[in-house]
């Protein structure tokens, strides 16, 4: 009794443990699956994050009352900024104090340089009519009296002490003397360049209303020199037949291919390319709202693309070249709006000084980025962003119209300078921190078609990376996802009716003997890892399939037929001849049949390529048909991805059907009710959930596999249910850009997305598969 007592104890000790154990491991993996949803929320999260503008630095300006700031900037580490006056100087103020410990001391707003730029006999007591600004960091000043000075404001890091002191210096790349860019140095009106390391082109509207291009082309290299006194070049003069009598703004494109140029409300772009002639290529004279609006500004994004329009009522306009069946032509691209107005259709919202208000006296566009700035009459300033068509931030920054504007080289801080708000007669400088790291990601650019720089419409687009500092990163999550849903689809029309009629025959027909081989056999084959399943589609299915392609579609004719007529001729043997072959190895019989006959498909591949396809089939395919053929496509990733599907839904669905009470066949077969009528009629239903769940996972393992497709695809992003084409899928996209993804860039955060949406996919079909298991679990339990 003793012993009973202390063996039931100790029964329940095991139980009651066995019982903590598992609740603890079941908890574990929902808190687990809960910090990885959370975890790639907190990562994914700061790409849909406003755009945030925040004061950082105010420095007082000692400057004369007629004495006008021409033009601002700073350095990358936002330390030093500069400021240029119609008196031909350049000034320097510290925006960082020095470290305590450092040998220079100085604080925020002390003067680190000032230098006048106009020296020598050209500039003697020259005042500064404009500047004009390119994508690099060089400026262009020009005189009242018609004198050019290309110089370069620059910056290095000096280190003493242990702390970085950052100090200025201007350059001249071509010297500095006077530029002579008009033969007869008239002054201009209007004044624009762009450059490279072999080449600066300018193109100038003079005061006496000739336009001219002038190209300097060096025999070695621009930047071989800071003061330009060894570099050689030539010069080479031409004259532009322009129809307007003025013009309002010039810009010209960084690659230094067009110059647009605006005169009122219509843009002229002329090609550059040319050394002999300027020739008109297009025309852009924009649909404005009514007659009232006007065009006010223009300015050119990075890159050499699309150019920006501001009108009078507070829009901008995106344009660039785009293939149409007449050539290449400039459309409107995209439209943005300031805001300022108010929606109401009230007389306030028509009010002519409230529109003026709105109108858009500048465009300011950063460097690397398809991000721009603009001003408008009341000093109000909008950011937005071309390819996302995001509207990121509104707000004013001053209480009035800023003398000068600058955005820093990294796109992390703005310079402004204007009237101190409390003494009208005293300007300041100020400096603001840009919290804008992830402009292009919006809902809209993530799912829906974006008109990219280049391509003829809207399209949905990955491409998150290109060998150019212009590049137009794509980041639609469209194509991608549809890979993921196309492979998988593939996968499973080729391993569910091997799989599930592998599952019925092991599980009801086949002999117990045969079953105990045969069952751990093919579960043995979830054990091959899918890398090995890769290679081996990719090095050898993918150039088989290639070689002997009308073979593969013959197979899908031969292999049924073979395999019904031999089951037929089987069932017509004599008694006295099955008899004699075991029942274990009958099924055994259809090895050879298979292995035949595809040595008969693979025979008669070549010839029937020569009778019917002209001895090349991919050829016709393509020529013939229109149908793009990759080597490494669907088709080959839906048997290699079927090949590892097949062992889960195999394994569960055999257990399914295996476990099927055997009071429920034997009362049905006792019925009078054959052998097939009781699968289809009994055995099936009574397994539909475990068969259904089997079907699921195997769905949600073909979802995210990653090795197959990585090798046994072209892993291009495209938008085709063609068996003939690749696809990239999440999984494999993540496990090829997430090594060379910035951290914390765009990029970087949009992968985590993409693992955010395979997480979700995969919830969600489990979630549908458990639903629909659980229906068909009530529905067919009282069976």
């Amino acid at each position: 009794m003793a012993d009973l007592i202390s063996s039931n104890r100790s029964r329940g000790i095991k139980n009651s443990l066995a019982k903590w154990l598992i609740t603890f491991g079941g908890i574990s993996v929902l808190f687990t699956l809960v910090l990885i949803f959370l975890y790639l929320l907190y990562v994914v999260k700061p790409i849909f994050e406003s755009a945030q503008i925040e004061p950082k630095v105010t420095v007082n300006l000692d400057l004369k009352a007629n004495e006008k700031v021409l033009t601002t900037g700073v350095d990358e580490l936002q330390e030093l900024a500069y400021q240029i006056t119609d008196t031909g100087n350049i000034d320097f103020y510290h925006l960082k104090a020095s470290d305590p410990q450092a040998g220079n001391q100085f604080s925020i707003g002390e003067n680190s340089l000032s230098k006048l730029l106009l020296t020598g006999d050209d500039f003697h007591q020259e005042k500064v009519a404009s500047v004009a600004n390119s994508f690099t960091a060089n400026i262009l000043l020009h005189t009242v009296s018609g004198k050019t000075l290309l110089f370069q404001p620059s910056f290095y890091a000096k280190y003493a002490n242990d702390t970085r002191e950052i100090i200025p210096q201007v350059n001249y790349p071509l010297g500095q003397s006077s530029l002579i860019i008009d033969e007869q140095q008239v002054p201009f009106s209007q004044l624009a360049f762009a450059m490279d390391d072999e080449k600066i082109v300018f193109v100038a509207f003079t005061q006496d209303k000739r336009l001219i291009k002038t190209s300097f082309i060096a025999d070695d290299d621009f930047s071989s020199s800071n003061d330009g006194d060894d570099v050689d070049y030539e010069t080479n003069h031409q004259l532009i037949d322009y129809p307007a009598d003025d013009i309002d703004e010039i810009k010209v494109t960084p690659d230094l291919s067009l110059a647009f140029i605006r005169s009122g409300s219509t843009v002229r772009v002329y090609s550059l390319t040319d050394e002999d002639e300027v020739s008109l290529k297009a025309t852009i004279i924009p649909t404005l709202d009514n007659e009232a609006t006007y065009l006010t500004s223009m300015a050119l994004l990075s890159g050499s693309s699309s150019v920006l329009l501001g009108d009078s009522s507070g829009g901008i306009s995106q344009w660039f070249e785009v293939a149409t069946d007449s050539g290449r032509q400039f459309k409107k691209i995209r439209a943005f709006t300031t805001g300022n107005s108010d929606t109401n259709n009230d007389k306030a919202t028509n009010d002519r000084a409230k529109k003026a208000s709105n109108a858009i006296t500048a465009i300011y566009t950063e460097r690397f980025r398809k991000s721009f700035y603009t001003m408008t009459t009341s000093g109000m300033l909008n950011v937005f962003y071309t390819t996302s068509s995001a509207d990121l931030w509104q707000g004013q920054l001053a209480l009035s119209q800023p003398e000068a504007f600058a955005i820093a080289p990294r796109a992390n801080g703005l310079i402004i300078i204007g009237n101190d708000p409390l003494d009208a007669n005293k300007r300041n400088l100020q400096t603001f921190s840009v919290h804008n790291e992830h402009p292009e990601v919006t809902w809209q650019a993530l799912w829906q078609e974006v008109w990219y720089e280049g391509y003829p419409e809207p399209d949905y687009i990955w491409q998150s990376s290109s060998g150019s500092d212009d590049f137009e990163a794509k980041f639609s999550l469209v194509p991608i996802s549809f890979g993921t849903i196309k492979a998988a689809f593939y996968a499973m029309l080729f391993a569910v009716p091997v799989a599930l009629s592998a599952a019925i025959y092991t599980a009801y027909f086949m002999t117990p003997r045969l079953r105990k081989k045969v069952k751990p056999t093919i579960e043995m084959m979830e054990a091959l890892p899918t890398v090995i399943l890769g290679f081996l589609a990719g090095l050898w299915l993918a150039p088989l399939m290639e070689e002997y392609l009308p073979a593969i579609f013959l197979l899908f004719i031969l292999l049924p037929l073979a395999t019904v007529l031999t089951a037929f001729s089987w069932h017509k043997l004599p008694n006295k001849v099955k008899d004699k072959l075991p029942e274990t190895l009958a099924p055994l019989l259809l090895i050879p049949v298979i292995i035949l006959t595809t040595y008969v498909a693979f025979t008669l591949s070549p010839q029937l390529e020569i009778i019917l396809f002209n001895g090349d089939m991919r050829q016709f395919l393509t020529n013939d048909l229109g149908i793009n053929f990759d080597q490494r496509n669907a088709l080959v990733v839906g048997i290699a991805m079927g090949f590892a599907v097949i062992p889960t839904i195999f394994t569960m669905a055999e257990d399914a059907i295996f476990s099927v009470p055997g009071h429920l066949t034997s009362g049905s077969l006792a019925l009078g009710a054959t052998q097939w009528q009781t699968l289809i009629g009994v055995v099936l239903l009574t397994a539909s959930p475990g068969i259904f769940s089997a079907v699921m996972m195997g769905l949600g393992r073909a979802v995210g596999e990653t090795m197959i497709v990585l090798m046994a695809t072209g892993n291009t992003p495209i938008l085709d249910w063609s068996i003939f084409q690749g696809m990239r899928t999440l999984a494999a996209n993540i496990a090829v850009e997430m090594p060379e993804a910035e951290v914390d860039s765009s990029h970087y955060r949009i992968l985590f997305l993409a693992a955010f949406v395979l997480f979700i996919f995969t919830f969600i079909f489990n979630t549908l598969a458990e639903f629909v298991r659980q229906r068909l679990r009530e529905k067919y339990s009282s069976m």
